[in-house]
């Protein structure tokens, strides 16, 4: 939710390296769909228990080129999130939202990816990484070790995610949940609730 949309990296990572589409469709419903298997390479990356390296050359054997070339397993995921980029109106609504008195956590299910913690770690309380504790979206006791580490009660609380699946896991552990769809609505969200907070940007019109 911090980044541009993951959907615009993996299409320049599919059409640079020329994977066939249709490859890495199929094997990301096989990891990652609700009826998916527990401990599938996705959920064993999510919690630490496969390496970058062990899961790049997982993912390769499984995808296809659009002219036959095996994929190279060294720096697929890399390669697959080389395009993302910060979204500078969802970190100026966390701050905004902090100097408001609200508190905001991370909470990311991470692929081996490397986060901006001298950014993060002040920014939010606490940040909750997947692959630290061993947890992942959208299983109750990852919402719950945040909550915890927060300090309020669930009912408290609203979770915000640009995956169903982990918006309906926070639900299930009796968190109010939004389902990101991009930094505007989302704002527009929290302004609802949130008392003074604008609906626009600071200096955008409303």
């Amino acid at each position: 939710m911090l980044t541009r949309p993951v959907k615009e990296s993996i299409a320049a990572w599919i059409e640079a390296d020329g994977i066939d589409p249709q490859s890495f469709s199929r094997t990301l419903k096989a990891w990652m769909s609700r009826g998916a298997p527990a401990g599938t390479p996705v959920h064993r990356l999510e919690t630490g228990e496969l390496t970058v390296a062990e899961f790049d050359a997982l993912l390769a054997a499984e995808l296809t080129t659009t002219d036959g070339r095996p994929v190279d397993p060294v720096g697929v995921l890399s390669r697959l999130f080389a395009g993302m980029r910060p979204d500078p109106e969802m970190f100026e609504l966390v701050e905004e939202l902090r100097e408001l008195g609200v508190r905001v956590a991370l909470l990311s299910n991470s692929w081996g990816n490397t986060y901006p913690r001298e950014r993060i770690d002040g920014l939010f309380d606490p940040v909750v990484i997947s692959g630290e504790v061993g947890l992942r979206k959208p299983q109750a006791p990852i919402y719950e070790l945040t909550l915890t580490r927060l300090g309020v009660p669930a009912g408290s609380a609203l979770f915000l995610d640009d995956a169903e699946p982990n918006v309906l896991g926070a639900r299930a552990v009796g968190m109010r949940a939004h389902l990101h769809v991009d930094a505007p609505s989302t704002r527009a969200a929290l302004a609802a609730l949130v008392p003074g907070l604008r609906p626009t940007p600071n200096g955008a019109p409303v």
